[in-house]
């Protein structure tokens, strides 16, 4: 069996405006499906929100909920600069949502979603608004999953929870073949292959 951060899924969005609504029915279906998470509503009160950094780095994969007023927010936009930076390296996998919001304007900036960014944009320094636009386009040119105004939330959920349950057995998949490896390394000898029932 492999072994996994407590905090494997990382949700990163906007709460003022989906914390109550979307977030929760997501939430509840991870619960009931047992998919391990974190969520802000998890740190203890009085903690450094630098520590939602840390949080991050502890995740194997991360959300990232892109919403209509998701790029006013400093928070969630560098919360993906960090989450691109790992992706990179190879040290998280980010799965982009679009929630009610087209991919190509979180992409180009473009819209209401741009809208939002270019208002924020203007209190925040040259490098910022530099990292944030490299991050918006890689994370938004990933694999994801897009609710329109006339779909299902109900079924959108659910499918979310699906692909989270297919990544995480990916990795579980991949740690696995790893462990084998360093193992032979260790030993010089080949292990048996264990048969599943």
């Amino acid at each position: 069996m492999s072994v996994f951060s407590p905090n494997q899924v990382f949700l990163n969005y906007r709460g003022e405006e989906l914390r109550s609504s979307f977030v929760s029915h997501l939430i509840d279906a991870f619960e009931r499906n047992e998919v391990n998470f974190f969520v802000d509503k998890h740190e203890l009160r009085g903690k450094d929100l630098k520590n939602l950094f840390v949080r991050i780095q502890e995740s194997r994969i991360a959300l990232a909920i892109f919403s209509t007023r998701y790029a006013e927010s400093p928070w969630c936009m560098d919360e993906l600069v960090t989450m691109k930076k790992l992706a990179d390296q190879g040290k998280l996998i980010v799965i982009p949502i679009f929630y009610n919001v087209e991919p190509e304007d979180v992409k180009k900036q473009t819209g209401e979603f741009g809208d939002r960014f270019w208002t924020l944009a203007k209190c925040s320094t040259g490098d910022q608004i530099k990292k944030r636009k490299e991050a918006l386009d890689c994370i938004s040119d990933k694999m994801g999953l897009s609710l329109g105004e006339k779909s299902s939330e109900a079924d959108f959920v659910k499918k979310i929870v699906k692909e989270i349950q297919k990544v995480t057995e990916a990795i579980g998949k991949e740690e696995e073949k790893h462990f084998r490896k360093e193992k032979e390394k260790a030993w010089g000898l080949p292990l048996p292959i264990r048969s599943r029932i």
